[in-house]
């Protein structure tokens, strides 16, 4: 955790957010990630994410099976969900959601948000296709070599 907490600091002193994280596999770090947001134009490039791709790499699987990730906060919304894609055993967090709203990253309105009917969004959601949708994944279940997650 010191680490994470020390990637964080370091990435602020060279112009990142105030985020880091590890993916820790038999107590040796498989691999490290810091806030590269604004530094790749990339919305997604929260730490979390970052070492979550980087060990996804490095191990060679979409899945941490056997692996703890340490995040210097608590993940938001995004990397929560992106953590429970990758299946790590745990997550460990230095800093709290509360922590960080109060730092100017305050993500509770993406709760709020998923709660409230589609085009009552902020961002309107509206469904097409829904029948050539449904084709897609009765294709996917007829596929035989499919490898499933």
């Amino acid at each position: 955790m010191r680490r994470a907490v020390a990637l964080a600091y370091e990435n602020i002193r060279t112009g990142g957010g105030p985020f880091a994280a590890l993916i820790v596999k038999n107590h040796q770090v498989v691999a490290q990630g810091v806030n590269r947001v604004a530094a790749t134009n990339d919305p997604t490039a929260h730490a979390e994410v970052v070492a979550i791709r980087e060990a996804c790499k490095a191990l060679g699987t979409f899945q941490l099976t056997g692996c703890d990730l340490y995040a210097s906060c608590e993940p938001c919304p995004m990397c929560l969900g992106a953590i429970y894609w990758a299946r790590p055993v745990r997550v460990f967090y230095a800093g709290t959601a509360g922590d960080a709203a109060a730092g100017g990253f305050d993500d509770a309105f993406i709760y709020d948000e998923i709660k409230l009917p589609h085009a009552a969004r902020r961002i309107p959601m509206a469904q097409l296709l829904h029948e050539e949708g449904i084709g897609i994944f009765k294709a996917w279940l007829a596929k035989s070599d499919k490898t499933p997650y």
